[in-house]
């Protein structure tokens, strides 16, 4: 099966018109990030959804529409009004959970979303599979088993950016595994073209293609793995929380490993907590320990701990750390022993980690005895932790930087 990609922005296309926002500016002065809403032709036979002017953006592709038997419809156009070509069939819409047999052998059958619009699982006369979902959308009846999953598709296109936790859905049910060709379409102007936008997708298993570019199921994409461990640094309210919680937005069933615990009385530490739980995802489970090495230890679904900071101002209380006659004689060996079993844990974990911590050093050197210790410690700590890491990030404003991987 063999897909054209027309298009692969949102339904406003990239760059919005009389936006004036940075992407959108960045993207009208470079053109080459230009995206026209998003539409695939497959196999010359098929088209979901429309662009404005298809039949020029087809012959951009090296493609035409004079073969296209069906135009099928997943979402109401909020963008520029489309153009029908002379020749092109009538669009439709299938009802959802009813099949279609197209006379060049492909089957194609609406899914339930849990927003409007339809999803479309194409199956090829050689059996290849394909899930084109609209917009902002995610499958419905997954967990309930109303849409069964036989297999792990050939590849998804799915809106990566706006709705990870659909492909998270996906990924639970069996339905993307390992080998899925996982495609971002639908790009709106929320991630800067280039880089980010690359890095952001490759985080989540995914990657994007400029218009025109067509595909073969089955060929699968140099996109970069998944790295287990991943540490992400940064100052205070510099986003390395929430860059954390982006990296496993599309992955189920996430352990949110919170080392904080709850402080009596602190109505602003218990107002950043809240703020922290609004922004995760339902399927999420919350574990407040800052005893880490057992669940490094165990098999079981991804690890978001946040933070090291915290977990190193637990373990200095535990060994009594403030104490200089004691940091003198067993403190500092027993919270170097604390150390080592956490990072031989990590360097053996099978899990999928992602570590939050407070980048220190860089600003004033604390006033007191107890400050300077604390700010050392903590350096030796991310040192170590990010050694077993084969990806590093350090978050300045809201921007991610990558260190390492």
């Amino acid at each position: 099966m063999e897909l054209t990609l027309l298009g692969t922005g949102a339904p406003s296309g990239l760059p919005r018109t009389d936006c004036p926002c940075a992407v959108c500016a960045a993207c009208a002065r470079g053109r080459t990030n230009t995206r026209a809403a998003t539409a695939v032709l497959v196999d010359s036979t098929l088209l979901l959804d429309l662009t404005p002017g298809p039949a020029l953006a087809a012959a951009r592709a090296g493609r035409s529409l004079q073969g296209v038997r069906q135009v099928l419809l997943t979402h109401p156009h909020e963008g520029p009004a489309t153009e029908f070509p002379a020749g092109l069939p009538a669009p439709l819409r299938v009802a959802e959970r009813q099949e279609l047999a197209l006379i060049s052998g492909h089957r194609v059958r609406a899914l339930a979303l849990d927003a409007p619009g339809t999803g479309y699982q194409v199956t090829a006369p050689g059996g290849e599979r394909l899930l084109y979902l609209p917009p902002r959308a995610a499958p419905a009846g997954l967990e309930e088993g109303r849409e069964p999953v036989s297999a792990p598709y050939d590849m998804v296109l799915l809106d990566v950016l706006g709705r990870p936790e659909a492909l998270a859905r996906l990924r639970e049910a069996g339905a993307v595994g390992p080998a899925t060709d996982v495609v971002a379409v639908h790009i709106d102007h929320d991630v800067p073209p280039g880089p980010e936008l690359r890095r952001r997708l490759a985080a989540a298993g995914a990657h994007a293609e400029p218009d025109g570019t067509t595909l073969v199921v089955g060929d699968y994409p140099d996109v970069p793995e998944i790295p287990r461990r991943t540490l992400v640094l940064g100052g205070a309210r510099s986003g390395k929380s929430v860059e954390a919680e982006q990296r496993l937005a599309s992955f189920p069933g996430v352990v949110y490993v919170a080392t904080g615990g709850t402080r009596e009385g602190d109505s602003e530490w218990a107002a950043r907590i809240t703020a922290h739980k609004e922004r995760r995802p339902p399927s999420w489970r919350t574990t407040e320990t800052c005893d880490l090495v057992p669940l490094l230890e165990e098999p079981g679904p991804p690890l978001l701990i946040d933070c090291l900071a915290l977990w190193l101002t637990d373990a200095m209380d535990t060994v009594g750390a403030w104490d200089d006659q004691r940091w003198a004689t067993i403190g500092s060996r027993m919270l170097r022993e604390r150390v080592s079993a956490l990072v031989s844990a990590l360097r053996g974990t099978r899990r999928t980690v992602v570590a939050v911590s407070n980048e220190v050093g860089s600003g004033i050197v604390p006033e007191t005895s107890s400050g300077r210790r604390f700010r050392d410690e903590l350096g030796r700590l991310n040192t170590e932790f990010a050694g077993e890491c084969e990806h590093v990030l350090l978050v300045t404003a809201g921007i991610a930087q990558p260190l390492r991987g």
